[in-house]
């Protein structure tokens, strides 16, 4: 398992579990690795970034945005500056491109990723050429929203197998049936969900 948004630690202290009690870190760790899986589906992206830049080949059609002060190239999140390398290009003819600017302004500064690149005052090119990015894509870091997304919803799925057939107990509410979506999980993942996703 790699890249959840919460820690094993942390969901055991959620359930005040002695740290070196190990038998239920099987569970614990799937009901960590799928609600953060499920942020990422729901949301449209990841939140964990890439060890080291990997290249992607974007197709321009339906991302690019006209704007007065040029064409914005709608791309991947880019957690990190270093490595980026932009290509125009298509098959085995590709050329480097420089003079772009990273969209939107200061979001590596603000904790946030790079999600589009600017020609200010230009073009991307034809419909037939294709833009390559080396980067690392994902973000700088785990949101504090997500990570307690992760947390919240982790402890959830762990405890449903205390619920079959999605009805749960208590002495003090009585039965009822678990809710579809954690209204706060919702609340604090919505911000991040790609527009259109």
């Amino acid at each position: 398992m790699a890249n959840e948004y919460v820690t094993l630690e942390e969901l055991k202290r959620q359930f005040s579990l002695e740290a070196d009690d190990d038998s239920r870190d099987e569970d614990l760790n799937r009901a960590r690795a799928s609600a953060s899986r499920s942020i990422d589906k729901t949301t449209g992206r990841r939140f964990w970034l890439d060890p080291v830049p990997v290249q992607r080949t974007f197709n321009p059609r339906g991302r690019i945005v006209r704007e007065d002060d040029g064409d914005l190239f709608l791309i991947d999140d880019v957690g990190s500056a270093a490595g980026l390398v932009v290509e125009i290009g298509a098959g085995a003819s590709w050329s480097a491109v420089t003079g772009f600017e990273t969209s939107p302004d200061n979001a590596l500064a603000d904790g946030k990723p790079v999600t589009g690149l600017l020609q200010p005052l230009g073009t991307w090119g034809t419909v037939t050429s294709r833009l390559r990015v080396t980067a690392q894509f994902g973000w700088p870091a785990v949101p504090d929203d997500i990570h307690e997304a992760a947390l919240i919803q982790a402890s959830r799925l762990y405890k449903r197998k205390d619920s079959p057939e999605g009805i749960i107990g208590s002495a003090e509410w009585g039965v009822r049936n678990l809710s579809r979506r954690d209204p706060d999980v919702w609340a604090l993942i919505e911000p991040y969900i790609i527009p259109g996703f």
